[in-house]
């Protein structure tokens, strides 16, 4: 495909006078061709204007429609995954295996709710029929069901070119539930998403869907993406990024004169406890497979542990002893952007004034100024305790060792805790047993609990929750990972006395659809 640099406007493309940028090879900090040109407030009025007409007859679209779409949009990712790898590795310096891996996953993601909203039961339908001769009030009929929002403003992510940006989770689940998607492509990787955006609107046209269906919005700064945030027609925000940019997405959504929902995924620690017995039974093994998912990516993953709380009086040291030279020869990483490795070292070097360094791997010797060092600290648990900011998370290759000297300090340490997207805990039998207060209390504080395994790896399902409490998201109700994702982009609505031949089918009497529905708080059990 021969990229243009413009933003995707339905049947139609941006014009090519905005602020223009380039995408930077973070290896080599060559710029790439070709330029891309930020979208001005026209084109972001025109996005959001064709999302909102495509919306009357997206949100009525069957679910088999919708699932064709999204099966036709999966398939041109997995036709062209070569491409797309290619490109997001000059843009990422991400390896290409991860890379295709990613396509396919994203590809997966697509399918995963294609099969979703084709069976259809997602909507929750409910059926309270009417009892006109109930005392002392009768009941009407009433029946409600899920329905789209309505037009969603997607924000692509750094570290996920593919899985979390233009064809990602977000635009999968809004699309799933019938919502159209205006994406903010992400400054770093233009190339990467212009490629996944003229798959995923040539599988709407070729479905025979508005052209509104699917836009997306090319910018240099942050001027597009606040205009979509505040933009009356849209109805929703994703998000997924740092804590800061979050947090400002969040306040923009909530100060409109009328609010709308921002499912912002931001910041977490990911904290993983080592109880006794299982650091005790293999040190050097554990030390290994926490190495291997801190240092996953660059350590540029969300689920990246960047807290360790072990217990000092049973083999700390032989933890550490093992982990320090596998630090000290580990090679430069080439983090995604020459900002994000300004951040790195700033941070890092600004931790190493306040406690202490137990071990960094050589100073990056190569010219490019994304290179950053896997570093590793360790701190006693009152200090810890003491500076909260030692929770917070650092983006890049890194973590923190927290000593736990005495039996209760691992819950002194999970009360402290913020919200995070994950809690993970090695230990024996006897040791989960022996905590169980830590684990109930981890409950609170995380979206997703890890029993004897690293956070890093979320698989795409229907059980799983990539989500938690603030700051990890800003709303822990919700995932943004696995089916569960579609429930941000839809609302219930009641229909009350409505003829059949008004009602959903999701909601008629007949049940055309087959779909597992509530009938006066029963589960219905169709035989079609």
């Amino acid at each position: 495909m021969e990229l243009t640099g413009q933003s995707f406007l339905g049947d139609r493309r941006g014009a090519m006078h905005g602020a223009s940028f380039h995408a930077i090879n973070p290896q080599t900090s060559e710029a790439l061709s070709p330029a891309y040109f930020s979208a001005s407030p026209s084109e972001v009025d025109a996005a959001c204007q064709l999302a909102s007409q495509a919306f009357a007859s997206f949100s009525q679209s069957a679910g088999k429609a919708r699932a064709a779409f999204l099966r036709r949009a999966a398939d041109g990712i997995t036709a062209r995954q070569q491409e797309l790898a290619e490109r997001a590795h000059l843009e990422t310096a991400l390896p290409m295996p991860r890379l295709l891996g990613e396509a396919a996953r994203t590809a997966n993601q697509l399918r995963l709710f294609a099969s979703l909203v084709e069976e259809g039961s997602w909507v929750q339908a409910r059926i309270d029929p009417a009892l006109p001769n109930r005392q002392p009030i009768p009941r009407p009929d009433i029946r409600s069901m899920l329905r789209p929002l309505g037009p969603v403003a997607v924000f692509g992510a750094s570290n996920f070119p593919l899985a979390f940006s233009v064809a990602g989770g977000d635009t999968a689940s809004a699309l799933a539930a019938g919502c159209p998607v205006v994406v903010k492509a992400h400054s770093a990787h233009p190339g990467t998403s212009e490629i996944a955006a003229d798959i995923l609107t040539q599988a709407a046209a070729a479905e025979g869907l508005h052209p509104g269906v699917f836009t997306m919005l090319f910018d240099a700064g942050i001027d597009a993406g606040t205009a979509l945030v505040r933009h009356p027609l849209i109805r929703a925000v994703a998000f997924t990024g740092s804590l800061r940019g979050g947090r400002a997405l969040m306040d923009m959504a909530a100060a409109r004169p009328d609010p709308i929902p921002c499912f912002a995924e931001m910041s977490s620690g990911n904290p993983v406890f080592i109880l006794p017995g299982a650091l005790k039974s293999n040190p050097a093994e554990l030390a290994q497979v926490l190495f291997n998912s801190f240092t996953l990516g660059a350590g540029q993953q969300c689920t990246k542990p960047g807290i360790v709380l072990v217990a000092g009086a049973t083999g700390d040291q032989a933890f550490l002893d093992a982990l320090r030279p596998m630090v000290q020869a580990a090679a430069p990483s080439t983090l995604l952007t020459a900002d994000i490795a300004r951040a790195y070292t700033r941070a890092t070097d600004a931790r190493a004034r306040e406690i202490p360094l137990a071990a960094s791997a050589p100073a990056p010797q190569g010219a490019s100024p994304c290179l950053a060092q896997t570093k590793i600290f360790t701190v006693c648990l009152d200090e810890f305790l003491a500076k909260p900011e030692l929770a917070h998370e650092v983006f890049g290759p890194n973590t923190l060792l927290v000593h736990c000297d005495e039996p209760g300090d691992f819950l002194r340490a999970a009360h402290s805790l913020e919200g995070h997207l994950t809690a993970s805990v090695f230990g024996t039998d006897q040791d989960l047993v022996a905590h169980r207060e830590l684990i109930q209390l981890l409950e609170q504080k995380a979206g997703r609990l890890i029993f004897n395994g690293v956070p890093t790896g979320v698989d795409v399902g229907h059980a799983m929750i990539h989500g938690g409490p603030y700051p990890s998201t800003s709303d822990s109700r919700f995932t943004s990972v696995g089916s569960l994702a579609i429930y941000r982009f839809a609302r219930p609505v009641c229909f009350q006395n409505c003829p059949q031949a008004l009602l959903p089918p999701e909601l008629q009497d007949a049940n055309p659809l087959g779909i597992a529905r509530l009938i006066d708080g029963k589960p219905e059990r169709p035989t079609t």
